[in-house]
């Protein structure tokens, strides 16, 4: 009996640690998020004083914001963090977002080499810009991924009244690829592109481009965030997803993306409500 005793024993302190164990790996969640918010390094700053908070890991999918949201759909991600409202509202509305929240915002700026061969640099009107660019059918590089920001660019030449994506004209390039690699083909190419200002800032390989336009009210890109909705995926961790929004949407999680910056300058600015007063 004092044998079996001990062996029970024995087998309970074995199993705490693996209990243990077993518990710290559920710690974690997986957000599916635009490219912007990893490639400028915002998750590089926030995500670290997250998990120090909590003790919740955060794995992040980066991908353009029309995969993003598709990877929610199908139960992929228990969050999701983009900046495409029209999307995002549509991706609760049917059921597939618990609720959306504003977090953040910048803009985007229309970037241009040097040489500025359609001569629109320092201008302010980004539909102007690209009506001139359309015209001298100088080189435009898009992303062509169906991201937020390929979004923007699409809506803005809509404005515009003109579809270089259906024509597809010589000039215009689709990559299909993110915000980098965009940026890195219009260096090469010598060409114009539609960027965050958070990539544009955190982007390496400035020396051939420079910002052309910027400033122009349609240039405003919000953020959002959403907890994917565990009555459509069970497995969905959503006292752990909750617990990161309400992080990033409070006064501590508004303040951390307030204080990133590079160079001394701001890359996205909170507007989570109340948290900002």
């Amino acid at each position: 009996m004092k044998h079996r005793l001990v062996s029970l024993l024995a087998a309970f302190v074995a199993a705490v640690p693996l209990a243990s164990a077993v518990h710290a790996q559920e710690k974690s969640i997986v957000v599916a998020s635009t490219t912007s918010t990893q490639d400028s390094g915002l998750f590089g700053h926030i995500l670290p004083l997250f998990k120090a908070k909590t003790g919740i890991d955060v794995k992040v999918i980066s991908q353009g914001t029309g995969q993003a949201i598709d990877t929610g759909r199908r139960g992929d991600a228990d969050v999701v963090f983009v900046h495409a409202k029209a999307q995002e509202e549509k991706f609760v509305a049917d059921g597939f977002g618990v609720k959306r929240f504003d977090v953040m915002y910048n803009d985007f700026v229309l970037i241009g080499p040097k040489a500025d061969p359609a001569g629109v640099n320092g201008g302010k009107d980004v539909v102007l810009a690209l009506k001139t660019i359309f015209a001298k059918a100088a080189p435009f590089v898009s992303r062509g991924d169906k991201s937020g920001t390929h979004a923007a660019e699409l809506a803005l030449w809509k404005l515009a009244a003109l579809d270089p994506a259906g024509a597809k004209p010589a000039w215009y390039r689709e990559i299909g690829q993110g915000m980098g690699a965009a940026l890195n083909t219009s260096a090469a190419m010598g060409a114009y592109v539609l960027t965050d200002r958070g990539t544009w800032l955190s982007f390496k390989n400035k020396d051939a481009l420079q910002i052309a336009v910027e400033g122009d009210k349609q240039l405003f890109n919000q953020y959002g965030i959403m907890l994917v909705n565990p009555g459509k995926h069970a497995h969905v961790k959503k006292d752990l997803g909750q617990a990161f929004i309400d992080w990033l949407i409070g006064a501590e999680g508004q303040n951390a993306i307030r204080a990133y910056k590079i160079g001394g300058e701001q890359l996205f600015f909170p507007n989570a409500g109340a948290a900002l007063n």
